[in-house]
């Protein structure tokens, strides 16, 4: 081979494997898809020989500065601002899966479709963390809000078949009147209308038990009254060798503005002042007493503690994150 022949050969072969190390051999390859979705959410924790395990529906945004009352759209976005957030605020909604060791209690159900596309997936989260809707031995119900019961069903089926479903007396009578949906002004209708096809299916069934305040419902967990956000707002309290967890349901909405600001309130109160009063008890409680939380609206999986801040603040610590519970 002349020697002009073999240098090109030889400059040509080395040009290939420069290009081929840098993966610039063959057509060029289009990135992977943005997939943009989260993995099925849960988070476990032992609160004594009691298992919890928080379970994502999803998040929805709300117009934050429209809804909390008690306060002014100025000092709402001033709060937002100092935890790097704009209104309208992504807000979680969750539920929590307590195993006792002899019954499996789901406390509160998620939105399902009630609230859009970006809630319903309480059932994909369940499964994922293990268990099946079948294996729901009951179900507590905070309060009788959409948020909280439209997971109950699936379409026209009952979505915890084997499950008796739990909550307080005054919400059911509240919110599953045929008189009070009749009387309620047409912008609050909605929220009669999802109560009753959420919690009806099970009231025929003869699955709905409603309880009457303060109540034991099985060993380790009870129910606490909290009206105000409700006419029955419950929470429900945890208990094991010595730790406690209080699931607060909607004890607590907006945390970067009502733990700064405990005297906020929503709009979606029953009675605003009733509320206001037992937040504030709930927050101070918890405060001193040291005990785990959890509530519906805190970011996911709004588990942690509280601290107490100058001027009748408050601080959330999350729940330091373990791999195993």
């Amino acid at each position: 081979m002349p020697a002009a022949v073999h240098a090109c050969s030889t400059t040509a072969l080395l040009t290939l494997a420069f290009a081929a190390a840098l993966g610039l051999s063959g057509p060029a390859q289009a990135a992977g898809p943005m997939v943009k979705t989260q993995a099925p959410g849960f988070y476990r924790m032992m609160v004594g020989g009691i298992e919890v395990t928080a379970l994502s529906d999803g998040t929805v945004n709300l117009p934050v500065g429209k809804l909390l009352t008690n306060t002014t759209p100025e000092a709402v976005e001033k709060a937002l601002a100092r935890s790097f957030l704009k209104d309208p605020v992504e807000t979680s909604v969750n539920a929590y899966l307590v195993n006792t060791g002899t019954k499996l209690v789901l406390i509160d159900a998620g939105a399902a479709g009630l609230f859009g596309p970006t809630l319903g997936r309480l059932q994909a989260s369940l499964k994922a963390a293990g268990y099946t809707p079948d294996q729901v031995d009951e179900v507590y119900i905070t309060h009788l809000h959409g948020d909280h019961v439209g997971g109950l069903m699936q379409g026209e089926v009952m979505a915890f078949p084997n499950a008796v479903v739990r909550a307080e007396r005054r919400d059911g009578d509240f919110w599953l009147s045929a008189a009070n949906l009749d009387k309620a002004p047409a912008d609050s209708k909605g929220a009669f209308q999802g109560a009753m096809a959420s919690l009806n299916p099970y009231v025929k069934a003869g699955r709905f038990k409603p309880f009457d305040g303060d109540t034991a419902l099985v060993p380790g967990v009870r129910a606490q009254f909290t009206g105000g956000h409700t006419p029955g707002h419950s929470f429900y309290v945890v208990e094991s060798q010595g730790e406690k967890l209080v699931l607060w349901g909607d004890g607590m909405h907006v945390g970067a503005v009502q733990f700064a600001m405990p005297a906020v309130t929503i709009s979606f109160d029953s009675d605003s002042k009733t509320a206001a009063a037992a937040r504030a008890k709930a927050y101070a409680d918890a405060a001193e007493q040291g005990y785990w939380v959890g509530a519906t609206h805190l970011s996911f999986p709004g588990l942690g503690k509280l601290r107490a801040a100058e001027g009748g603040a408050y601080v959330f610590v999350p729940a330091n994150y373990r791999a195993a519970p």
